[in-house]
């Protein structure tokens, strides 16, 4: 669905020029929920906004729905953008207008329905969202939940078959964060949506997303199935964002680590192997004993997955390692 090929962003001109996006090379598939993740300044919100052509690449290739983004005038930008909806960080409602007119909003811009139509599809996307009791508020009378669910009606009001989100739970609270992730992953199954989400948390990534990539400093420096990324990241900046999204800090955990005896492991459960009793058949087979160190259980997106950082002393722990390497256990020696 959006295939970026050697795309770059600067600003200005001369001394003065800023690179806000190195060079980089990314496919998006159609359908899927991709996340890009980066702390502030890493280039993330220019980066979606290169898709709908809010703003204009410096360079490269950047293909959306078959149409090469760079090429198009005004007129067939304007037709691209009717199938690219898009939800905002702060909601950008027009206060003035009640709900109902909100959502309406795009479809009155783009022409082709009458009122009638335009009514109907409104109360849809009203219902489907979960505002239609609220059609007649104003924005102001709102909370920020319901805001953003707006946002997501409106967003959906010209059938888009693409769905930006920036930074679209940022300014919730958790639980409202979680009501309006799981309203975009039902979206995304039931209307086959792709969705291209932007965030810096780690914990939004990993329950909605398919594949992630992550940027730093404008510069793209991993990416993949969110499961491979989360579970064994490679570049330093995912791995920060692992630790953030686990509130571990990496200098005690280094600490924690160091006071430890035996050989330190850590052991990746996927999907049932999650649920198995295996350390405890384990360490009665090999006669080790462990200590655990850390530990999470938890999913990512449909698929419960543990991770385990134990500490292995006594009896024949190459043997337990082997036992456990053949149970699907994806096992790292960390010292």
């Amino acid at each position: 669905m959006i295939t970026f090929r050697s795309v770059s962003k600067a600003y200005g001109e001369g001394a003065a020029r800023t690179t806000a996006l190195h060079p980089l090379d990314l496919d998006i598939s159609a359908g899927e929920v991709f996340g890009i993740i980066g702390h502030s300044g890493a280039g993330k919100s220019t980066l979606i906004r290169l898709i709908n052509g809010i703003e204009r690449a410096s360079g490269g290739s950047l293909v959306v729905d078959g149409e090469d983004v760079t090429t198009l005038d005004d007129d067939r930008l304007r037709a691209l953008r009717r199938r690219i909806g898009m939800i905002f960080q702060h909601f950008n409602l027009l206060s003035s207008k009640t709900v109902a007119a909100n959502v309406a909003f795009p479809l009155r811009l783009a022409g082709g329905l009458d009122r009638a139509a335009i009514d109907a599809r409104v109360a849809a996307l009203l219902e489907r969202v979960g505002l239609s009791a609220h059609a007649g508020k104003y924005p102001s009378q709102l909370s920020g939940g319901q805001k953003q669910r707006v946002g997501i009606a409106r967003a959906l009001a010209c059938d888009p078959k693409v769905l930006l989100c920036d930074e679209a739970t940022s300014a919730l609270d958790p639980q409202t964060t979680a009501s309006v992730l799981h309203l975009l992953a039902e979206l995304n199954r039931e209307l086959g949506l792709t969705i291209v989400l932007i965030t810096h948390e780690m914990d939004v990534v990993r329950r909605v997303c398919d594949r992630v990539a992550v940027l730093d400093a404008g510069r793209l420096v991993e990416s993949g199935a969110v499961a491979d990324v989360f579970l064994h990241p490679r570049h330093a900046t995912t791995r920060r964002f692992v630790l953030e999204s686990e509130h571990v800090d990496e200098g005690e955990r280094g600490e924690d680590l160091a006071r430890a005896d035996g050989r330190i492991v850590r052991l990746t459960f996927r999907g049932e192997a999650t649920y198995a009793p295996l350390l405890g058949r384990v360490a009665r087979a090999s006669g080790v004993d462990f200590n655990i160190l850390s530990g999470r259980i938890d999913r990512i997106k449909d698929t419960p997955y543990g991770q385990l950082t134990l500490a292995f002393s006594g009896g024949d722990v190459d043997a337990a390692l082997r036992e456990l390497g053949a149970a699907d256990v994806t096992v790292e020696v960390v010292r």
